[in-house]
């Protein structure tokens, strides 16, 4: 951990690179629009706002009531579950789009990979890739809590970037076991061998800014300090801005819960 006197550009660092997310089954509006007036705070703006599909075009209109044009709608397609349905996953894509959707957040199909077929995960990945070519970014979420084996979370993180995934995430935050560092570190060293061009999120139980902390060393490690930033890393998180606000002094932030 950083000295004291460290922890403002830390803290602005962090919520740079941070999807501030609700994800409940009870948000409505007002809770949406709370968390766009969230992202943008006394630190640092976030870099997206998650929310579900239902609450898309509320963020849109949220962010840019706040003239906050900069902060992306990210939304989640065929989530939680990570059904096999590619049709599904591409329709949900497509809606998302249109309602204003920046960046989208797919479950990959790991019960299949669980079972052996790898190669519905593939297309679905080539097919909702396809569906936001030009117009969103397509990050893809392994499940790693699910797969556990390091092996499987390798060969499923080389298979999602060769299908053309612009990041790859580790989890959903809605499964016993969300992200962990050993994850996280067979994820960036799968995307260092593959030239460093696609990204990757930190989400699931990321709490404080000394957890947030050792997944930004890791990412130093092996893809270079200057390769972590928005473009290339991402948190997916709630409570960890009232963690980060609170270490930079300032307690006048309040948590919404997030499941993340």
């Amino acid at each position: 951990m950083p000295a004291v006197s460290e922890f403002d550009a830390l803290g602005k660092k962090i919520i740079g690179l941070m999807d501030l997310t609700s994800l409940n089954d009870d948000d409505t509006n007002a809770v949406i629009e709370q968390l766009c007036e969230r992202a943008n705070n006394p630190i640092a703006a976030t870099a997206a706002v998650c929310v579900a599909p239902a609450f898309v075009h509320i963020a849109k209109q949220a962010l840019d009531k706040q003239g906050l044009t900069a902060i992306n709608v990210a939304t989640v397609v065929n989530f939680p579950a990570g059904n096999p349905h590619i049709d599904q996953a591409v329709a949900e894509t497509h809606a998302a789009i249109a309602a204003g959707a920046d960046e989208i957040d797919l479950v990959y199909p790991y019960r299949a990979a669980l079972a052996g077929d790898f190669a519905i995960g593939k297309l679905m990945v080539v097919a909702v890739k396809a569906a936001c070519k030009g117009k969103a970014i397509l990050k893809v979420i392994l499940e790693t809590g699910e797969l556990k084996q390091a092996e499987l979370i390798r060969q499923i993180s080389a298979d999602v970037i060769e299908a053309g995934a612009d990041f790859i995430k580790t989890s959903t935050g809605k499964v016993e076991v969300n992200a962990t560092l050993e994850a996280a570190r067979v994820m960036l060293q799968e995307i260092k061998k593959h030239g460093g061009r696609v990204g990757f999120k930190a989400a699931g139980g990321i709490r404080t800014l000394e957890q947030a902390d050792a997944y930004l060393e890791l990412a130093e490690q092996i893809c270079g300090r200057s390769w972590v930033t928005p473009q290339h890393f991402r948190f997916g998180a709630s409570g960890l801005l009232d963690d980060v606000m609170r270490h930079c002094g300032d307690s006048s932030i309040h948590s919404i819960s997030s499941g993340y």
